[in-house]
């Protein structure tokens, strides 16, 4: 009999590419593989047409932290998710269930418990974020990126790392040359935000292109609708709304990057040992993560952190140098780090823990 899993996570990105990045290896392992996100969530467009994966859709209610008046409402949708995944997980018989956080996750994990079908969760951040500390009483095992979280989770917490996509290693420096159209005389600084790009980053790093530029050829992904076409012509300088097939190649090519600090951006960094500068998102921007994950990095000696309440173009542009001339240090310290990329963790607490 075929081994059976139900992968669940949305709501973001983040939520979904890691399960993406474990698709391939369960495959290979002889998993019958479904998925379960909501009927309009990002985790559709990302799942749904992946072969060898079927996508059921299951209303959901979004989990706040603050007051709105929908949160009246939806924890009425979370009970109709948690009867609709309930009569899921009956047809499908999985033996586990893996979810990797976001709103979606928490009916499908409660129905799953239900069930008496183990659940393995995975925690990106080193706080746990709300559906994963709602739902990890339910779980057998959490795995996590950071060292930090596995150890705050207590006997349940497992350090593994970010499942990762095979093809992020695949990349080839010359081919990102080429894509740039760099001649590789001088040092590639690669600045990525996110698919949304960094809006105030890309302000100081484009204002401290002519104090760079003389040291640095720069590779810029600066998010969708976030290009400045008066800078194409730039000597030395490219910049891309968003890159994805030639991203492996973007990061090959990268001799050091500049980044926020989501976790899966630093799961990649640190799987292939690019030292990088840090701008977390500041608190007034988000729940704080960005900024305990940038500083789990600092106190590694995995990266260089610049907070952007002290980013001018002047304190980038000296960062930037100081993160070169450091860049050997770091690569080693990165690169005696036992865990990089996930995948194979999280296949072991997968396999524990099947039915």
């Amino acid at each position: 009999m075929r081994k059976r899993i139900i992968l669940t996570g949305g709501g973001t990105a983040g939520h979904v590419t890691p399960n993406l990045a474990l698709i391939p290896r369960l495959k290979a392992d002889g998993w019958d593989i479904h998925y379960i996100g909501t009927a309009d969530g990002i985790e559709r467009k990302l799942i749904a047409n992946t072969p060898g994966v079927e996508y059921h859709a299951v209303p959901s209610g979004k989990l706040r932290r603050y007051f709105d008046v929908k949160n009246l409402t939806d924890p009425f949708k979370v009970i109709n998710g948690v009867g609709k995944a309930f009569a899921l997980i009956g047809k499908i018989k999985p033996g586990i269930v893996f979810s990797k956080g976001g709103f979606v996750s928490a009916p499908v994990v409660y129905g799953a418990w239900m069930r008496r079908v183990p659940v393995v969760l995975h925690e990106s951040d080193i706080t746990p974020g709300l559906a994963n500390r709602i739902t990890a009483p339910f779980a057998k095992a959490v795995c996590a990126t950071f060292p930090e979280a596995a150890k705050a989770l207590g006997a349940k917490g497992v350090y593994t790392g970010t499942p990762l996509r095979e093809t992020l290693f695949e990349g080839s420096a010359r081919r990102g040359l080429a894509l740039a159209g760099f001649n590789g005389i001088k040092p590639v600084l690669l600045m990525m935000g996110g698919s949304t790009g960094a809006t105030s980053v890309n302000a100081a790093l484009r204002e401290a292109l002519p104090a760079l530029l003389p040291r640095f050829d720069i590779l810029h992904i600066a998010g969708k609708g976030n290009a400045d076409p008066s800078l194409n012509k730039t000597d030395g300088y490219v910049q891309f709304e968003y890159l994805d097939a030639q991203l492996p190649d973007a990061l090959a090519a990268a001799d050091i990057m500049l980044s926020r600090a989501g976790s899966n951006s630093l799961s990649e960094i640190l799987a292939l040992r690019i030292p990088a500068l840090l701008i977390p998102l500041p608190l007034s921007a988000s729940r704080g993560d960005q900024l305990l994950n940038a500083k789990s990095f600092e106190e590694r000696g995995f990266a260089k952190v610049l907070e952007q309440e002290r980013m001018t173009a002047k304190t980038l542009a000296s960062a930037i140098e100081s993160l070169y001339n450091d860049r050997e240090a770091v690569t080693e310290r990165m690169s005696a780090e036992p865990v990089s990329n996930g995948i194979a963790g999280v296949m072991e607490q997968i396999e524990k823990y099947a039915l």
